[in-house]
């Protein structure tokens, strides 16, 4: 079974962060994330005993973590948001990438919501992104296949340490069973930060969560807690603090393609 026919699979892996001025910083960690096909929840809640879908369990997943849907089906809200920025949807299959529920517990900085047509190659996606006050916002972009470059707007406040200022330029590379993911923050023409996540990706089963809840059993809160500690340190070593903008509603911004080769791209 192929990571595309699993209705839940799981991608280990990590993410770095670099700040590249006005002084250099950086972190990596390791990370598991899910990945659903959003029109099969009730298949994937039967694929392990450790997993399950509106109910208490090792790993969980609930809908009201994504757009405060609840207990609505997923697909209407990813169409509207999708049409919103002038994509078309796709007919295919949607996946979301994102982090699970671990007993009880979640924060999701980012969830990948990966549409494909019907022939099952992606053809779009939304980066719904968070922030530690709760607040949510997506990009979302037309992509060219398995590998894509775009760019966007930054139009949400995530962190202290940077205005909402500046431009996203994403890079996007998707396999059967890998992911990699580069975003790289634009400000003034300059680079000033990046980011990665690369994961591997297989069907999700007893044995592999269970290794997760072993090897990794701070996956998820130690997200939460790698944000905090590394706010600690910039603050330490000075960064300027910028102030949250007032609360925003959830929106959405439009990411356009962008031609460059592989090699052109700043990750």
């Amino acid at each position: 079974m192929t990571s595309q026919d699993a209705a839940l699979c799981v991608h280990r892996g990590e993410t770095v962060h670099r700040r590249l001025t006005p002084f250099k910083s950086s972190f990596r960690y390791r990370l598991a994330m899910i990945d659903l096909d959003i029109d099969r929840l009730a298949e994937a809640d039967l694929q392990t005993r450790l997993f399950s879908v509106e109910r208490p369990a090792m790993f969980s997943f609930r809908r009201i973590d994504h757009a405060g849907l609840e207990k609505r089906p997923l697909r209407p809200w990813a169409e509207a948001t999708l049409q919103q920025a002038g994509v078309e949807p796709p007919g295919g299959s949607i996946r979301l990438i994102t982090f699970p529920r671990h007993l009880l517990y979640k924060f999701a900085p980012i969830s990948l919501w990966i549409a494909h047509n019907e022939f099952g190659n992606p053809v779009a996606i939304i980066y719904e992104v968070r922030n530690t006050f709760g607040e949510r916002h997506s990009y979302v972009a037309a992509l060219d296949g398995a590998w894509s470059r775009h760019e966007a707007q930054k139009s949400f406040h995530v962190s202290p340490f940077f205005d909402v200022t500046g431009t996203y330029k994403f890079t996007l590379r998707l396999a059967q069973n890998s992911l990699y993911l580069g975003v790289t923050t634009v400000s003034e023409g300059q680079p000033v930060h990046s980011a990665s996540l690369s994961t591997n990706c297989a069907p999700a089963s007893d044995q592999g969560l269970a290794a997760i809840a072993i090897t990794m059993p701070f996956s998820t809160i130690g997200v939460s807690i790698g944000i905090l500690w590394e706010a600690l340190k910039l603050w330490i070593k000075g960064a300027r603090y910028h102030r949250k903008p007032q609360k925003i509603k959830s929106g959405q911004t439009s990411a356009k393609r962008l031609n460059e080769k592989p090699e052109d791209s700043a990750i």
